[in-house]
C-alpha cells in the first residue's frame, strides 16, 4: 500500500506491505530479533524492513507517523488468514505440508524435537523444511505425495525463508494442535498396550 509522508512542506510516497501475507519468513525472523532491542530501535528496524522509507528519513519521522505506520502493521498482523496452506509455491516450485502427520517418522519427529528445543524461533526455516516438502505427484482433486524425508534440509530451509509469515504461523498453529493431541494420546496408547500385554 502507499504511504504518504509530509516532510518540509512536500509529500513523498513510499510503499508499505499490503497485508501480513507480504511479510516473508526471513523478514519475520528479523522482526522477532528486533524485539530484543529498545522500543525505539524495534520501531525503526520494523519500518525499515516493511516499508521503502529510506533509513535516514525514518529517524526524521514524526512520532505520529511512526505510530500510524506501526498501527497499520499491527492491524495487518491481526487480520492475517490463519487457515493452513497445505500447498505453497516458492519460485514456481510446489511444496506440500506433510499430508499425514499420523504417519510422521521417528527421524522427522526427532529433528523437529531438536529444532524446537534448540530455539524454535531461530529454527523456523528448518521446521518448515521438515513439514513442507516438494510435491512429487498431485491429483486434480488436490491429493498429493511429497518427497520422503532424508534429513537433508539445509538447502530447502533457505528456500523456506521466502514463505510468508502468515503461512508459517498457520502451519505452526496446526502442528501445535496436532502435537498437543499426540502427546495426550501417546501415553494412553502405551498404557493400553501395557494393559493388553499384562492381561494376556
Amino acid at each position: 500500500m502507499k504511504l504518504k509522508i509530509k516532510k518540509e512542506g512536500k509529500t513523498k510516497e513510499f510503499k508499505l506491505i499490503n497485508s501480513w501475507a507480504d511479510v516473508t519468513l526471513e523478514n519475520w525472523l528479523k522482526l522477532i530479533e528486533y524485539q530484543t532491542g529498545s522500543k525505539t530501535e524495534e520501531a525503526q528496524k520494523t519500518i525499515e524492513t516493511l516499508t521503502t522509507v529510506p533509513k535516514d528519513l525514518i529517524k526524521q519521522l514524526e512520532l505520529s507517523d511512526v505510530v500510524n505506520i506501526l498501527s497499520k502493521i499491527a492491524e495487518f498482523q491481526k487480520e492475517q488468514d490463519s487457515t493452513l496452506k497445505r500447498v505453497i509455491a516458492i519460485d514456481g516450485k510446489k511444496y506440500g505440508f506433510h499430508p499425514d502427520l499420523d504417519s510422521i517418522t521417528l527421524g522427522e519427529w526427532s529433528d523437529i524435537e531438536t529444532y524446537v528445543k534448540d530455539d524454535i524461533e531461530k529454527n523456523l526455516p528448518e521446521l518448515m523444511a521438515i513439514l513442507y516438502r516438494p510435491i512429487i505427484e498431485q491429483t486434480e482433486k488436490g491429493i498429493y505425495t511429497i518427497d520422503a524425508y532424508d534429513g537433508k534440509i539445509s538447502i530447502r530451509a533457505e528456500e523456506m525463508k521466502k514463505m510468508s509469515a502468515e503461512q508459517v504461523q498457520s502451519a505452526l498453529v496446526f502442528f501445535y494442535h496436532f502435537v498437543s493431541v499426540l502427546l495426550l494420546t501417546f501415553p494412553l496408547s502405551l498404557m493400553q498396550q501395557q494393559k493388553e500385554t499384562t492381561t494376556q
